[in-house]
């Protein structure tokens, strides 16, 4: 492990001779990085005290659990972040975990294992870990696992942050025009919503008018493109064919 870190550390180059390089671009990534969190859960006291080292001296944040309670009772996390996982854990098993902390939108899982377990290895793939890696752990693979995690993370990270505010906007509609939003993403023109809904076409179109402003969409295709990410159904999807509205 020792001189596979000192190798994958000089193939990165020093961080003082990286520092000198840094472009502007590179300041604001490395900035970024030293607000990413990597969980690492093992039982080898060896195995996380190297693995913590050599993320620490990369300017990653490293929080460490010597078992999978002991990580499952950690609560909260404001960041983009990763879980390098042993797979053989004593209290839990690695899979397990993994399968508990899917239910919990945990972060992206990297598994680590003192053995080569081809099974263990294809069911931990299949349920979305990043990779699965033996030990000594290669570390310039295991810090190329880490930032696809952290990338993945991010993003999933944004998708729910924009999806919470779709949510948002969505609470400020009246119960009419929750009632309306449908219709119009539906491709009903104003006259067949307003009828379906027993109220006059301008009353309709100031029902319309409204979502648009309250969702801030500034065009249709925005407000159905909203509509598809808060899963809200069109109006042809959930009324009988008998029902519909000859067009």
């Amino acid at each position: 492990m020792q001189a596979l870190y000192r190798d994958t550390v000089i193939a990165s180059a020093p961080l003082p001779y990286l520092n000198r390089a840094l472009s502007r671009a590179s300041y604001h990534a490395e900035a970024e990085q030293a607000c990413n969190v990597i969980y690492l859960v093992d039982d080898d006291t060896r195995a996380r005290q190297e693995i913590s080292e050599f993320l620490t001296t990369l300017r990653m944040k490293v929080v460490s659990f010597a078992s999978a309670i002991e990580y499952l009772a950690f609560m909260g996390r404001d960041t983009a972040a990763c879980v390098i996982l042993n797979a053989h854990l004593p209290d839990i098993s690695g899979l397990e975990l993994q399968r508990r902390l899917a239910e919990r939108t945990n972060p992206p899982v990297i598994f680590i294992s003192d053995r080569c377990d081809i099974p263990s290895t294809v069911s931990a793939m299949k349920a979305g870990a990043i990779e699965f890696l033996t030990k000594p752990v290669d570390l310039g693979a295991l810090i190329a696992a880490v930032r696809i995690a952290l990338a993945q993370d991010r993003k999933l990270r944004q998708r729910r942050a924009e999806l919470a505010k779709l949510q948002e906007r969505y609470s400020l509609l009246t119960p009419r025009e929750r009632e309306v939003l449908p219709l119009i993403v539906g491709g009903l023109l104003n006259k067949q919503a307003a009828a379906l809904l027993g109220i006059s076409e301008v009353t309709l179109q100031i029902h319309r008018s409204q979502v648009m402003r309250k969702m801030q969409a500034e065009s249709f295709a925005e407000l159905v493109r909203m509509a598809v990410k808060l899963r809200i159904p069109y109006w042809r999807e959930i009324q009988p064919s008998h029902e519909r509205l000859a067009m």
